[in-house]
């Protein structure tokens, strides 16, 4: 996919326009290797929220919400993240652009050619799920989150 294409998934999602994604699973798995080397599962997580957020380096909303997920995830001891970065970078340069934009959740690297099975393709960026501590999806959003937002979601969640 090209950068143009990329472009204009960011723009949709931020005017709430992106398409609606298909049925997911009612238990989502996500089985995949962190940028450092080590085995992520989301199964492991249960009891926990967590949330799943795909992003890109180049994406401008993704980079400005990554503090505010990393904030969250280190003030809410329920909960956990996991960053998906979106591209066909090299791993190399996602990791060079995490030492300058640092998160406290592990990240991985999902390549267009090789989505994750479980998940939808995103059709704009950020695109972030919130995965209840049972293992279903509470919600999915399409563009920026923040504390408000997921706070709203996760008092939801557990009525």
């Amino acid at each position: 996919m090209n950068a143009r294409k990329w472009l204009g998934l960011c723009v949709l999602a931020l005017a709430g326009l992106a398409p609606a994604h298909a049925a997911m699973p009612a238990h989502p798995a996500l089985h995949i290797t962190t940028l450092d080397g080590k085995p992520y599962d989301l199964a492991a997580e249960r009891g926990h929220w967590v949330i799943v957020n795909f992003w890109a380096t180049w994406c401008v909303p993704c980079i400005k919400e990554m503090p505010d997920i990393s904030r969250y995830v280190a003030t809410h001891k329920d909960v956990r993240a996991i960053g998906l970065a979106y591209e066909d970078s090299e791993p190399a340069d996602i990791k060079a652009f995490l030492a300058k934009h640092p998160v406290v959740y592990p990240v991985a690297q999902v390549t267009l050619d090789k989505p994750v099975k479980d998940f939808d393709e995103p059709r704009g960026l950020p695109t972030t799920y919130l995965i209840a501590p049972d293992g279903t999806v509470a919600t999915h959003f399409i563009g920026p989150i923040d504390a408000a937002k997921l706070d709203a979601a996760i008092t939801k969640g557990k009525r």
